[in-house]
């Protein structure tokens, strides 16, 4: 967190968050969210009544903000009143709003490879391999190391992944082979990505910045992002005839109707399916007066 003095009531919440192991980025959020209401307030957030949580919520509505913005506040005032200041019954007229789904960008199989071919250098060659070839999130390659490869099982290991959740995702013999082509160049000790400093590892904004570079160098239109080939791992897996159930556990998924996003967008999944029409036993193609 912040190195700057803090108040009691802040420090309180960040142990109530570190007790509960919550991740340092959701930890500066929920803090950054509470610091937001307490602008709009003027005063110590402990102070706040149920009416100024629900004219927040009407603030916040009025303002246009997006939807996951709101959920996220909600979320960060939510835990503020109930754990830290142990009055839940403040929090009673918040709700969270409906979040349009939205159908994920997917790259075509011949747009990832010109991707990666366009990677900057072999070490984001490889991490941009690593996020299609096993559907992992930006934050999951960042954080890789490279004990978490298994070359007996054929297999990688995800610690503590999105729910601080570990799981185990495959390893495919090309994107082996791409692994230890980068460990023989640079002979990475502990992260398998480092980053500027080796004691750290790569940033996802440095992720994000070389999938932008290899998206103009490769001529792609599209909006991408390196969660966009986590999209398209699924999807194409998906086209490919993958069980969904299969799926869901190698992106991680806690939910199934979350993995049937994909489905939307799976071209063969929509393509291949028999219309109703056809098992009609109708001749359509017989000539019929006109209207």
């Amino acid at each position: 967190m912040s190195k700057k003095p803090i108040s009691p009531l802040r420090q309180r919440m960040i142990d109530d968050m570190t007790a509960r192991r919550f991740k340092e980025k959701v930890q500066k959020d929920y803090v950054r969210h509470v610091r937001t209401f307490a602008a709009f307030l003027g005063r110590s957030p402990d102070t706040a009544t149920s009416e100024d949580l629900r004219r927040y919520q009407l603030h916040m509505a009025q303002r246009q903000v997006s939807p996951w913005t709101i959920n996220a506040a909600i979320a960060a005032l939510r835990f503020f009143f109930t754990v830290t200041v142990e009055k839940p019954d403040l929090v009673r007229p918040l709700r969270l709003v409906t979040e349009p789904r939205r159908t994920p960008v997917v790259l075509s199989p011949e747009e990832v490879a010109r991707l990666l071919e366009a990677a900057p250098s072999l070490k984001y060659k490889a991490a941009l391999s690593v996020a299609y070839g096993a559907g992992l999130r930006v934050s999951e390659v960042a954080n890789l190391k490279v004990s978490d490869i298994d070359r007996e099982r054929m297999t990688l290991r995800v610690e503590q992944g999105k729910g601080q959740r570990d799981r185990t995702v495959m390893l495919s013999p090309r994107l082996l082979q791409l692994l230890r082509e980068w460990w023989k160049a640079a002979r990475p000790q502990v992260w398998l990505f480092p980053g500027q400093n080796p004691i750290n590892p790569v940033t996802p904004r440095q992720l994000n910045r070389a999938v932008t570079a290899a998206k103009d160098l490769a001529g792609i239109t599209k909006r991408v992002s390196p969660h966009t080939l986590r999209h398209s791992f699924a999807t194409h897996l998906l086209e490919q005839g993958v069980d969904i159930r299969v799926i869901q556990v190698l992106l991680g998924h806690a939910k199934l109707e979350t993995t049937a996003l994909y489905t939307r967008v799976a071209a063969s999944t929509v393509r291949d399916i028999e219309s109703p029409l056809d098992r009609l036993d109708v001749n359509l193609t017989k000539r019929t007066p006109p209207a």
